[in-house]
This record gives C-alpha cells, sequence and structure tokens, in this order.
C-alpha cells in the first residue's frame, strides 16, 4: 500500500485527519466557518439536509443525506438551512451552545423542521510542502448520496468514525486519523472517476501506467532519470508519455522529478541531522554545489537557510 503513488505523496505531504463534531442542528441556524491554510474541511449530512455556500463560488450546494462535501483549499463557507439565512460564526456557534467536546453540537431553534446532523472535520497537509495534487483540487468536491450509498463504503467508514469520537477509548484518536484518510483517498477516486483526465495531477495518480512511473521515481529519487526511463517505466512511448505526462500533471516528467526531489531535500533537512552531502547524495545530486543551486532556485534558499528555519 505505501509502495504506490498516491500514498506515497500523502505521506510526503503528512496527511492527517481530524474531527470537530457531529451536529444536531435545528431550524433556523446558519453557521460561518472561517478560511483556514493548509486544510481541507469536509462535512457529510448524516441526516437531514441543508445549504452550504463556498466563498467564491456563486451557487451554494444542498446537501441532502448520505452527500459529502470537501472543501480542499480552506476556504470560508456557510452552512445553514435555507439558501439565504444569516449565519454567525463557528466559534460563536460553539459558546452559545456550551459545547465542551462530548456529545453532539446542539444548535438552532424550535421551529417544525428537519433536524440536521452533519460530521465535520478537516485534512491537515504540512504547511510549506508543495505537490501539484494540492493545486488540482477544485473549489470542493461534492458527493452526492447516490455515489456514497451506492458503494455505502463512506457512510459506513463516516459511521465508524462517528462511534470512535464518541466512545473516548484507547486508541480511538489514532483509529480517527488513520479512517479520515482513507475518506480523502475515497474523495480523490470518487473525484477522477467523475472528471477523467481533467481531474489533472489525480487522474495521472489513479492510472496504472503514470502511477507505477511515479512510484519508481518516489522509491528511486537518486537514480538517473530520463524521459526514455521514465516513459519505459510506464510502457508508454517517449513522445506520447511525454505529452500525456505534462498535460495532466502540468510540469515536464523532468521538473517533476526535481519537485519531488527538493520536497524530500526540504522534509530532511527539517527532520535529519543528515550532513549536506548525504541528503544531497539520497536524492541524485553528485556534488554538494549542485544540489544547493537546484535548492536554491527551487526554495530561493540555501539548504543551510532552510534547516536554521526548525531552530
Amino acid at each position: 500500500m505505501a509502495d504506490d503513488a498516491l500514498s506515497q505523496i500523502l505521506n510526503i505531504l503528512k496527511l492527517r485527519g481530524a474531527i470537530y463534531f457531529h451536529t444536531h442542528f435545528s431550524p433556523p441556524w446558519g453557521v460561518q466557518v472561517p478560511a483556514f491554510r493548509n486544510v481541507a474541511r469536509f462535512h457529510m449530512a448524516m441526516r437531514g439536509e441543508c445549504w452550504l455556500k463556498v466563498e467564491g463560488v456563486e451557487e451554494p450546494v444542498h446537501l441532502s443525506t448520505g452527500d459529502l462535501i470537501v472543501i480542499p483549499h480552506g476556504a470560508a463557507h456557510v452552512l445553514s438551512d435555507e439558501r439565504d439565512r444569516e449565519a454567525i460564526m463557528v466559534d460563536d456557534v460553539v459558546h452559545r451552545a456550551g459545547y465542551t467536546g462530548q456529545g453532539a453540537l446542539t444548535y438552532g431553534g424550535d421551529q417544525d423542521g428537519g433536524v440536521c446532523k452533519l460530521f465535520c472535520g478537516h485534512f491537515e497537509f504540512e504547511e510549506g510542502v508543495m505537490h501539484p495534487l494540492l493545486n488540482d483540487l477544485p473549489r470542493y468536491i461534492h458527493i452526492p448520496n447516490t455515489q456514497t450509498m451506492n458503494a455505502y463504503w463512506l457512510e459506513s467508514v463516516m459511521r465508524f468514525v462517528s462511534a470512535e469520537v464518541m466512545s473516548d477509548a484507547a486508541g480511538a484518536e489514532a483509529i480517527v486519523h488513520r479512517l479520515t484518510e482513507i475518506i480523502f483517498i475515497q474523495v480523490i477516486r470518487a473525484f477522477v472517476e467523475k472528471n477523467g483526465d481533467q481531474a489533472g495531477t489525480l487522474a495521472a495518480l489513479l492510472n496504472p501506467k503514470f502511477s507505477r512511473c511515479l512510484a519508481r521515481v518516489h522509491q528511486a529519487p537518486e537514480s538517473n532519470w530520463t524521459v526514455e526511463t521514465m516513459a519505459a517505466e510506464a510502457g508508454m512511448s517517449r513522445t506520447v508519455f511525454a505529452e500525456k505526462f505534462t498535460a495532466l500533471i502540468g510540469m515536464t516528467p523532468l521538473s517533476y522529478v526535481t519537485h519531488w526531489r527538493m520536497q524530500l531535500a526540504r522534509r530532511d533537512l527539517l527532520e535529519s541531522d543528515l550532513p549536506l552531502i548525504d541528503i544531497a547524495e539520497q536524492v541524485g545530486y553528485a556534488s554538494e554545489a549542485a544540489f544547493n543551486r537546484a535548492f536554491k532556485r527551487h526554495f530561493e534558499m540555501t539548504p543551510g537557510e532552510m534547516r536554521r528555519v526548525r531552530h
């Protein structure tokens, strides 16, 4: 599992799932969620329905029981029982509700109407890490209940996560983190299935030929990669491979190799005390000088300057 390209990328991005709460909202209600960097927020309608409006997107999205929505770039958004309901900030909602972190976040009025039960959380990525995967995620990904219910995996996982959150048993936090990571991967799969090659990098990661090539590059960044050797890994001609790779991922094959090497080098600089020459050799540079030049072009700072950032 850890050898596939998508898993390798999620490891370098340090994907980590977190759960905020599950809700019990009754009409009238409206909740405003502020923008936040390096997170992809998600909401699943476990019961009932609501509207969600993402900042910068003209039309709101209607969520019904079983629907899941992911907001990949952490944009501000509003959840409400009606399209134009006035909303208050989520921190104020938590305060007014007297929410302590236990049980459901209960809020709203006493009007007749359906209660909306949402499951809310986020997927977090390490700040400073870059990858085309993140750039290709849209403003939001809406997976309707026809997909979640027919496949039944998502509702089952969500219910299991909800049970773990409420149990407060030993190991619950670790289980929740792992399960939310599974949700993120399944969301990507559903998005690619719907959008095909227009999903860009995401489509490449789930394409057997490109995924196999990327996995090999990720596993052996020190190798002397060329377009020819990468195409051979994919089982494609050089020309077709180069054109398709660039169209999907938005950079040439060799630019991607450099990008991946730099992300690995950044990680090692920040998380280890390895000498610069060792890091250089591990990511495919025969000399420290060549490594320094490539690193500075990519990050606009030297490896030494990057290492000092952690102190």
